[in-house]
């Protein structure tokens, strides 16, 4: 673990009352440092400076959809399948990306170009279907959108 990453995590332990409270927060640095998932060695860092068990972090991490316990490609597309997105076409649009992205949903493709992936909820159910690319919401996706949205991706 780089220091910076340690002195960061024990800041964040300063905040909390409880070293325990501070272990998503530590967690969410610790993949960043670690290029967006959270390797075992990240797991046994965050876990050290936190005086808490691996165990704990992995358990922690294994919730979150947002925590990465495998390696991403280096572009993340998840597509939201909670109810008010599903209504709006949400299977169609993760099956569009998985023709244009040449991968299935849940993978990364052969090149490490892109992870495709759903998830339960993005937070956006006015604004149905609901894609985060990267972390940057789009809004409002259609099955008729995605070979644009793939088109960008690749030219970017």
């Amino acid at each position: 673990m780089s220091e910076t990453l340690h002195d960061r995590i024990q800041e964040l332990r300063a905040v909390y009352p409880d070293p325990r409270s501070a272990i998503l927060p530590a967690l969410r640095l610790a993949q960043e440092e670690h290029g967006g998932w959270l390797p075992p060695a990240a797991l046994r860092e965050v876990a050290d400076s936190l005086e808490v068990t691996p165990a704990t972090c992995v358990a922690v991490a294994s919730f979150y959809d947002q925590l990465r316990l495998e390696p991403v490609g280096r572009r993340l597309v998840e597509v939201c399948t909670n109810i008010s997105c599903a209504l709006a076409g949400a299977q169609q649009v993760v099956e569009a990306f998985e023709r244009e992205l040449g991968v299935e949903a849940g993978a990364t493709s052969a090149d490490g170009a892109f992870t495709l992936g759903t998830v339960e909820c993005l937070g956006g159910c006015g604004w149905a279907t609901v894609v985060a690319i990267d972390n940057r919401h789009r809004l409002r996706v259609t099955k008729d959108d995605v070979p644009a949205i793939v088109e960008e991706l690749r030219g970017a």
